[in-house]
């Protein structure tokens, strides 16, 4: 199973470390990071205490520029980030294509850019609650559009669902519309499905057994380390 925590814009150097600090005194057994991967994402000027203090688990970015370096401003490009020796990043995630209008090509463009430097994507997909509404068909159709110009086999890949309608609103999907979408995302692609949208200690194990999800991508529940890490455990029980 794959564990994420999207830290979004929460969080300080000071406060990652304390985060770090408490997931290591709570722990993770040896076999729990063989078999299981953990990946945070932090903000961008929390990025170097989570590279210095994280003691397990892989540190990526939430956004970048689709450019080594140049004149980009208050961008971030590959050439920084490999500086810092990261090379796994968020691209898709609802908020930056609602908030920001990073249009579908905008977000195919991050795709190619940093699937040609071999980083590993976490790539986002969600429908809003009007297609939701509309009945499956009308979301197969939605999320299969968010696929266009994406080279799922360019690099190592992971998909995360992440229905628009339950991140941050404490309304997870049902355990049901969950499968039913994780089917139809396996037809798409044989690369590791994960479930966001309101992931909770009180929820996760009942996502993590629904067929077709491979992992978890979790937002504000991973902002409290002891929350976060009993996601992780819940897996064990």
């Amino acid at each position: 199973m794959q564990f994420m925590a999207n830290f979004k814009c929460n969080h300080t150097a000071h406060s990652v470390q304390e985060y770090f600090t408490t997931l290591r005194t709570l722990g993770f057994s040896q076999e729990f990071l063989r078999e299981h991967e953990l990946v945070f994402f932090p903000s961008f000027l929390s990025l170097q205490a989570a590279k210095d203090f994280a003691p397990f688990g892989e540190i990526g970015v939430q956004n970048a520029y689709p450019a080594f370096n140049g004149a980009f401003t208050g961008e971030i490009g590959a050439q920084a980030l490999e500086s810092m020796q990261v090379r796994t990043i968020l691209i898709g995630h609802s908020e930056r294509r609602s908030l920001l209008g990073e249009s579908q090509e905008c977000v195919a463009e991050k795709f190619a850019f940093f699937a040609r430097l071999g980083f590993f994507i976490v790539y986002c997909v969600g429908e809003p609650l009007s297609v939701r509404q509309q009945g499956e068909k009308a979301v197969q159709d939605y999320l299969q559009a968010q696929f266009a110009g994406i080279d799922l086999e360019a690099t190592r890949v992971s998909v995360a669902y992440e229905p628009i309608w339950a991140i941050g609103t404490g309304r997870s999907a049902s355990v049901q519309e969950i499968a039913q979408t994780h089917a139809f995302l396996r037809t798409l692609t044989q690369s590791p499905l994960l479930y966001g949208g309101s992931v909770n200690a009180g929820n996760a194990r009942e996502i993590l057994l629904t067929p077709n999800v491979n992992g978890v991508l979790v937002g504000s529940a991973s902002l409290d380390a002891k929350s976060f890490h009993t996601i992780t455990q819940s897996v064990l029980l």
